[in-house]
Formats: C-alpha cells, structure tokens, sequence
C-alpha cells in the first residue's frame, strides 16, 4: 500500500501548481471537488491524475516546451558525441541515444539484438528495449499509414511474408543497423509558464533495432541508439508536431569545453542575434547554400558550382557528425589560407596527413577568423576553436590540428559538432530555414511556443539541463495578482478541511 492523502489536499495542491503554470487565470476560479472528501487516494492515482492532467493542460494550450538533457562533448578525444537521455514504454525505461540531424529515425536496441553493446565506456546504463514487456506497445505493420510514410521517404522498408514494417540503415562511418517498427509511449518533460510539468506522454513510432554493425558495436562510446530530429515524418519532430503536441521547430546549444552538455528543446529559442538562411527545399537533410568562404576577410578561389546542391551534392547541417568535411576542391584552398594567415610564431606541422600547428599563444591572438557565407547574405562566424582540435604537446608547444577534414570523391560539405558548438541551431521546419548565433551554451535561454496562436510564451528551460529539476524561478516570472489568489487558496484549503 502506498501512502495515503486526503482528497481536500490534493484541490488545494492542484489550485496551487496551476497559478505558478498558468497564470494568465483569472482571480476567481469556479471549483469542483472531484473526490469526496471521505475518500484517500494513494500516491501512485494522484500521480496518474496529474499526468491526465498534464497532457491535457498541454494540449489545450497549443504544445508546451519539450525539454531533453544534453551530454556529451564534441571533443573526439573525449566522447566525440552528443547524447540525450529519453523515456519509452509502460512503465517507462531510459534509454541513451545520440543526437543526430542527419538521419529522421529514432531507434534503440530491443531485447533480440545481434551485436548491440552490452556496456558503454561512457559509464551509463544500456538498456534493451522488450515490447512484449509494455502493455502500450504494437507492432506497426506494412499496411499501417505510418508505414507507407516511412516507405515515401526510404525511412522503412516492407516484409511481405510477415506484414511487419522495418527498417535498414547505413550511416557514413560504415555502421549499420536494422529492425523493425513499433508504436509506444515517449515520456517527456514539459515546461509551460515557467514551471516543468513532469510525466507528460505521447504515442510515437520508433525503431526497435535487432542487428548493429560496424562502429555501433563497440562499446567504448557505446548508446543505446540514435535520436534522428530530420524533417520528414517518420521523425518524433513531425510525429509529435503532427498530433499537435509541439511546433515544427526544434532549437540546440551545444556546449563545447570538456565538461560537454547544452540545451536541447522542441521549440525556437529566441535570442536577438540569430542570423536565418533558407534551407533548401525538397532534400532529405538540412541543406544550406553555402556560397563562399572567408579566410581573414579574404574570399577563398573555389568553384561556386562545388557548394551546389544536388542529391549528391551539397552543404548538410548534422550534429550525428563529429568533425566537418570539405570537397577536396574547397579543402585544399582552405589549408591554404590557414596556414598564409598564421602568425609567424606559429609553425606548421604535418601530423599523420593532418595539417596541424605548434604554438605557444593563445589561438585566437595567433589564428585567423573564418567565414562560411549563405545565401540571403547570412555569415556564420568561425573562431580558431570552431575550426581547430588540440591534439597534445611538444616541447611545451600545444599541437593544434585543423578539424576540417577532406572528403574523397564527393561534393558534399557537412558541418558537424566542431562547428555547431558555443552556438545557438534553430530547425525552423515549418518555415524551412535554419538560425545561428555564437552562444555561451552554460547560459539559459529564452523559448517561444507559439503555434500558429499569435502568442509567444518564453520560458527557461536551461535551467534544467544540470540536475534534471528546476532551479528557483525568477520572482519575475510569477504576477503580482497571484499573491491575493494564493490567499484564497490558503483559505479555500482550510476550509475543505472542516
């Protein structure tokens, strides 16, 4: 038997967290008592009322702020990734999986995998999904509509002997993975005026893996799958902003010193210096129009036609991506220039092919800026930390390696976490376009939740991201009206108790 509350406390607990979430109510409120008052409720009712409760609220409002932990670090001498921690199925279990914009699908191991990781060197738990174990799970078949999107996009494949939706995926690094569909619960937590409402939930789609291969395998940064936050609709952005949960925007500000983590929300942080570039329509990934490149404030001799899009060509935004990769034609220019640009007392040092610097300074007194260039006159501003990995030392001298990395035979660009980090992303699907601007990621961050509404709500989710639970609110953020509401409460409380 759980503890036990009387119901007159739970009206009062009830009126009390609502004028803290939602405090555009007005200072008189018609109550209803929805327990008898001789009647107790266990912990584990209470609990279950407020997640109804919850998930209504944050569906009549138009979607809150989904908030998801961020860890990790760029650094590939240190994890190389970023992760977030996600909850699926009844009861909900953790699971860890890498943040990727570069792939649509989520997907964990599941209880029947050939070769998922068993242990992580990245000391957290893994977990295997069981969908026999979870009462709210199913299995999504070929004839499931959910399916034939997936099949629109190659996000899924069909088993014309068995009817069951699955899926095979081949990611850059060579890994492999492959498995079937299933529907059931995301945990999640909201935030919505300022507060965090806990056991929100909704049913998704996701991949449920029985084969890994290649680098998947290894345990030393092993996860428990991949967070895919492309825009086509089998990915839990659209899935989500489909049954009117969140809006088609998604927002991350990855820290990039060695302690790692960020910011990770379903909403359009909003910072006054966010630069927008269009993204380009009709592709599979979020294509930009790279245009040129700067070095110095110098503009580099490369080819407009190598930054052009095809669908085998182009500029990719990916967070699944460690370092960033330049065509050859655009590469070898660019080291170039680096190196032109160096202070004297800076020497070049060629480390197993890679370019890299020995230096004693400090990078940003000694190396040159660089500037990536969009269309719609957009620049993204690289400091030598943006573009540069240090290695180690030589007699005493810092070894500094340039991150950008020649990609053979192709004519594709992708910015990944060595470029993305200390900055704010804005994934504006619904407006396909993508904003930057350089950040301090330990910082908290202001987030609209508009949804077609005409309101913005802004609230702190950042304040989230070290200990899992809120930090004491501004006092701001709380009305001065409250305060007389407040004592109706108190005296509401005292009177359900006579």
């Amino acid at each position: 038997m759980g503890p036990l509350f009387p119901a007159g406390i739970l009206i009062a607990v009830v009126v009390f967290h609502a004028t803290v979430v939602l405090s555009s109510f007005p200072a008189t409120l018609h109550l209803e008592r929805g327990v008898p008052a001789s009647h107790k409720l266990k912990l584990s009712q209470l609990k279950e009322r407020d997640r109804v409760r919850h998930s209504r609220m944050l569906q009549s409002s138009g979607g809150g702020v989904v908030d998801f932990p961020v860890q990790g670090t760029f650094d590939p001498f240190l994890v190389g990734l970023y992760y977030t921690r996600l909850q699926l199925g009844s009861p909900p279990r953790d699971f860890y999986v890498q943040i990727d914009t570069g792939s649509d699908v989520l997907w964990v191991s599941c209880s029947s995998c050939n070769g998922c990781p068993v242990s992580s060197g990245l000391h957290i738990p893994l977990n295997f999904f069981d969908p026999g174990s979870s009462p709210t799970a199913s299995l999504i078949s070929c004839s499931d509509q959910r399916c034939s999107l997936g099949l629109q996009s190659s996000d899924s494949i069909c088993a014309a002997q068995n009817n069951q939706c699955g899926y095979t995926f081949q990611y850059g690094d060579g890994s492999g993975t492959s498995g079937y569909y299933v529907s059931d619960l995301l945990h999640f937590d909201t935030i919505l005026g300022g507060s965090v409402m806990n056991n929100s939930s909704a049913p998704i789609v996701f991949g449920c893996s029985t084969l890994q291969t290649g680098d998947l395998t290894k345990p030393d940064r092993a996860v428990d799958g991949i967070f895919g936050f492309g825009q086509q609709d089998m990915s839990v952005i659209s899935q989500l902003a489909s049954q009117g949960l969140t809006p088609r925007v998604f927002s991350h500000c990855l820290k990039g010193d060695d302690s790692g983590g960020g910011i990770l929300v379903l909403g359009e942080i909003v910072e006054p210096n966010i630069v927008y570039t269009p993204l380009v329509p009709s592709q599979p990934h979020y294509n930009l129009n790279l245009q040129s490149i700067y070095v110095n404030g110098q503009t580099l001799a490369i080819d407009l036609s190598v930054f052009a899009t095809s669908s085998n060509q182009g500029t990719i935004i990916d967070s699944g991506t460690t370092l960033a990769y330049l065509t050859e034609a655009a590469y070898d220019p660019f080291i170039s220039a680096i190196t032109s640009n160096v202070s004297p007392s800076v020497s070049p040092y060629l480390s197993k092919g890679n370019q890299c610097y020995l230096t004693s300074s400090s990078i940003n007194d000694v190396f040159p800026q660089v500037s990536l260039n969009f269309a719609g006159g957009t620049s993204m501003i690289l400091i030598p930390q943006d573009y540069l990995i240090q290695q180690s030392s030589i007699n005493g001298a810092a070894l500094w390696c340039v991150g950008f990395q020649k990609i053979q035979g192709q004519e594709i660009t992708i910015l990944g976490d060595l470029v993305l980090k200390d900055k704010i992303f804005v994934y504006d699907i619904a407006g396909q376009r993508i904003g930057w601007a350089n950040y301090d990621c330990s910082m908290s961050v202001n987030v609209s939740t508009a949804m077609n509404t005409g309101k913005s709500e802004y609230v702190n989710p950042g304040t989230l991201i070290n200990n899992g639970s809120p930090k004491n609110m501004p006092h701001k953020l709380i009305p001065v009206t409250t305060i007389p509401f407040l004592l109706q409460v108190l005296l509401l409380s005292c009177y359900l108790f006579l």
